[in-house]
Parts: structure tokens; sequence; C-alpha cells
């Protein structure tokens, strides 16, 4: 008899989404990932289960036997672990236990979210609470807080997560900058053609890739990065241009490092998110944190 005692639940949570949108392209776009990771994580999940889960060629995309199995068997593990945990976090005790946070990199430099003032707010109200605090790229997040990894999450979500409550926070403006080492930093911006921004090598959000070249019509990325930690690196290399979130770049411009590229063409606004799923929406200690990172944000309007 198999055991499947080690099978990662967001493999599960990705080969249900793919079933329910009946196509790897809509898969792709729901879950926002590449065709080549997602074809990753289903020869993962085939290999554990001992065969194919689907069919896709001239006749279009199908299950196996074994997949309709699956799908059933994801949906009915699902909603027992969600009785589960329901059960649990209402469960009378003392107020405190443990908080699994899961947030994008760079958000400290954001003057909404202010997630350090957060926690201090939290633990003032929760003592005994221990805080596990982990970063994370957009999609990977949302899959954790479905599964349970993360209580609650907060960045740029596509809330595509099933199960999954999404509360606005703010939305961060961003430009496109580069570099005082890069022959732009000393250009006037009607200086600077769509031809020369179209040869000039761009580094991208690996999650975001074809958001982000579509949004200057780049023909290409020559550079990719996960974190605003790394891209601010590739743009202060002097080498490439890039995205990055106005607050994140502006101490670098106010010392003369980097600058944005024609503003009124190039810019854009994300909207973050704070998250967490249905069946924790009676939790207290997510309830505080929610709450008070939502006042923050509103606060700081």
């Amino acid at each position: 008899m198999r055991r499947f005692d080690n099978i990662d639940l967001r493999l599960l949570r990705v080969f249900a989404t793919l079933a329910e949108t009946g196509s790897f392209s809509a898969a792709q776009i729901t879950l926002n990932l590449s065709q080549s990771t997602l074809s990753t994580h289903l020869a993962a999940l085939e290999q554990r289960l001992g065969g194919a889960l689907c069919l896709r060629g001239r006749k279009g995309f199908r299950l196996t036997p074994l997949g309709e199995e699956t799908v059933e068997a994801i949906q009915d593990l699902f909603e027992s672990i969600d009785t589960f945990q329901s059960r649990i976090s209402q469960a009378p005790t003392e107020l405190g236990g443990r908080l699994r946070i899961g947030t994008i990199g760079g958000i400290i430099n954001s003057p909404q979210m202010v997630l350090q003032h957060v926690l201090a707010r939290v633990i003032a109200q929760i003592p005994n609470i221990h805080i596990d605090l982990r970063l994370g790229i957009p999609q990977d997040l949302e899959l954790q807080v479905a599964d349970g990894t993360r209580d609650v999450v907060v960045g740029p979500f596509a809330c595509h997560a099933p199960g999954v409550q999404y509360v606005e926070l703010c939305e961060e403006p961003h430009a496109l900058y580069c570099g005082d080492q890069h022959p732009f930093f000393a250009m006037q911006d009607a200086d600077i053609s769509k031809d020369m921004i179209d040869q000039a090598r761009f580094s991208v959000r690996a999650y975001r890739k074809l958001e982000d070249l579509q949004r200057i019509r780049h023909p290409r990325a020559s550079g990719s990065i996960v974190h605003m930690e790394a891209q601010l690196m590739m743009i202060l290399s002097g080498s490439f241009i890039g995205f990055l979130p106005e607050q994140a770049a502006l101490p670098y411009v106010k010392n003369k490092q980097m600058r944005a590229i024609k503003r009124d063409i190039y810019t854009f606004s994300s909207k973050h998110y704070v998250a967490f799923r249905n069946i924790d929406e009676k939790n207290r200690i997510i309830n505080i944190f929610v709450d008070e990172i939502v006042s923050g944000c509103r606060g700081s309007e």
C-alpha cells in the first residue's frame, strides 16, 4: 500500500486549481505561475501518486480516472482540514499562541503598512504570542494562506486563492528607474525615445514578468528579480532599468543615485491586501492583526 504522508499541500492546491479551470493556460493565469513551473508541480504530484492525473492534446484537456478520484479526495481532505482548524481556533484557551505571518520583501519601506508598528501593537495586546514572520513572493504567499501554512499574509495579490478573504489595505505607486551610471540618468526625458527604452536592459519581477514587459511594451527581459532589494541592486549597477515602488527608491533619488524615467508615462499602482482564510474569520488573534494593519493603513491616508 502506498503512503502519501509527505505530499506537499501546495501541490494539491495547484492541481485542484488546474482541474477547476480546465486548462493549463487558465491555471497559469489564476495561479500566476509559468508553464514550466506548473508542469513541474504537476509532475511532482503525479510521481508521488504513481500515475498520470490529466491528459492534454488534440482532444483538449481532460482528467484521467486517477485525476478525477484525486480531485474528489482533495476536496474531502481540505474540508476536513478546515473543520479541524476551525474547531481548534475556537476552542476555549488563554489568548496567545502562534501567529504565522507572510509578507513580501521591502514592505518595511511602506509608510502605509508599517508592519513593524503593527507587530508592536499586536504584541502589546497579546504579550505571550509567538510571531513567525516569513518573506515570500505574492503567488507563493497566496497558496500558503490557502493551504494553512501561513495564518495571514500581506502583499499585492491576484485575489484568486479559493476560500480566502482579501481586505484591501492601500495602493503603492511604482515608477521606472535608472541608476546614476546609466546613460539615461544624464538625459532629459524628452530625449529618451521608445526605441532607446526597447534597447535598454530591462529587469523584471520574476513573478510579474509579463505584466512588467507589457507596461512599457518592452520586447524582452534581460534580468529578473524576486525581492525589491535585488531590484535596487540591479538598477544601481547602472546596467538595468526597472520598476520600483516609489517609497523604496526615494532615499536613492534624494542621494542622486537613481531617477525616475518618463514618470508621466511609465508609472502604475499596485493594490496591497491582507488575506486570511474564511475558516479563520472568527480567530481572535488573526482579527487583532487584521484590525491593526487595516486601521494603520487608514490612519496614514
